[in-house]
């Protein structure tokens, strides 16, 4: 049985989301929440709290044992890009891309 959270459109880019979700990858939750709480990267808070939604999930929805639970899978893809202006020399624009991430986290029980 697995339990999962997703965060779309998270105002964040989805190759700094990925270093952090790297970090977490298969291992137990209270270890997952612990690196999370200790990792100086701007993606770990909305990391932490879809962590805590998947936990919660899993022990309301899915009737999970919380001390079991590991992360199965943790991916993220690029949600739609804000396209932003920026002011450069003699009446010129450069373009900036404000990506945001779709985040999914997957817990499941270990046997």
């Amino acid at each position: 049985m697995q339990a999962t959270a997703k965060a779309t459109f998270v105002r964040i880019a989805p190759r700094k989301v990925q270093i952090v979700l790297d970090l977490i990858r298969n291992q137990p939750v209270d270890k997952a929440i612990a690196i999370l709480k200790y990792t100086p990267k701007a993606a770990c808070e909305p990391v932490g709290k879809l962590l805590k939604s998947a936990i919660a999930n899993a022990e309301n929805n899915n009737d999970m044992d919380v001390s079991k639970l590991y992360v199965a899978a943790c991916n993220v893809g690029p949600g739609p890009i804000l396209k932003r202006i920026r002011p450069r020399a003699q009446g010129r624009a450069n373009r900036i891309n404000k990506r945001t991430s779709h985040i999914t986290i997957t817990l499941a029980e270990k046997e």
